[in-house]
């Protein structure tokens, strides 16, 4: 399983996925799941998956090979003018490799299915962010859904839906998603470190900031036992349940 979370600012665009895949508690491994493409002074995508590891690397693989495709035969995310246009394309080559291996098609429990997070900005439009369904089929965030989650979502999410705010700076943004992370992965181990993290500010047209948050990292370990005591300081701070007498 996995964990992937685009979070969508007024100031811009933050991206964090896990790197856990594991196929049994003896068969876990390290697999990048946030993959970013960019031409400076033009556009930055960036794409997050979750589902089956072999249709997510399929899918990247084809979405790379095309982009030396010459651009009058298929054209590519580099080439598509809008990232409407770059969330069609990903979706139907994503639709592509799950019906090349799935004999039943499109069925919704296919062991073949992926679910994506797309996020970018493309030169004299505002930057954009799109979930892409295994159908291929995709919706967009918008004010009363500044963020997607893929994979385990309901452990970090309810951090998400009580903090989360446009105006707020890319450096709380990633202690807001750093509790979420630490949420989930305290609560399912097919969620694990390292964390991937990309930042892209708005109309720069180049990747901000991107870096790997590992184990041993001493902001996050701050993050992960700060979060706690926080909790427990506001559990007994709540006021305390009494039985009424009969």
């Amino acid at each position: 399983m996995t964990y992937c979370v685009g979070l969508r600012l007024n100031n811009g665009l933050v991206f964090m996925s896990d790197t856990r895949t594991n196929a049994g508690v003896d068969d876990i491994a390290t697999v990048k799941k946030m993959h970013s493409w960019q031409v400076e002074g033009d556009r930055v995508i960036t794409l997050m998956t979750a589902g089956n590891l072999a249709t997510t690397q399929a899918l990247v693989s084809l979405l790379n090979e095309r982009l030396v495709i010459p651009e009058d035969r298929n054209p590519s995310i580099l080439h598509v003018p809008t990232m409407f246009q770059v969330a069609r394309l990903i979706g139907d080559t994503l639709k592509e490799v799950i019906q090349s291996n799935s004999n039943t098609g499109q069925l919704a429990q296919s062991a073949f299915n992926a679910t994506l997070i797309l996020g970018g900005q493309i030169k004299g439009m505002p930057p954009r962010l799109f979930l892409i369904y295994p159908e291929g089929n995709f919706i967009e965030a918008e004010a009363d859904t500044p963020f997607f989650q893929i994979g385990e979502t309901k452990y970090g999410r309810p951090i998400l839906v009580r903090a989360q705010d446009p105006e707020m700076s890319f450096e709380d943004a990633v202690k807001l998603l750093l509790v979420s992370f630490d949420s989930t992965l305290k609560a399912n181990l097919s969620v694990g470190l390292p964390l991937d993290l990309m930042i892209y500010e708005k109309d720069s047209l180049k990747v901000t900031h991107k870096q790997r948050i590992k184990r041993d990292d001493k902001y996050f370990r701050h993050i992960s036992s700060g979060w706690g005591k926080a909790l427990k300081k506001a559990f007994k701070g709540l006021p305390d349940f009494t039985f009424e007498s009969d």
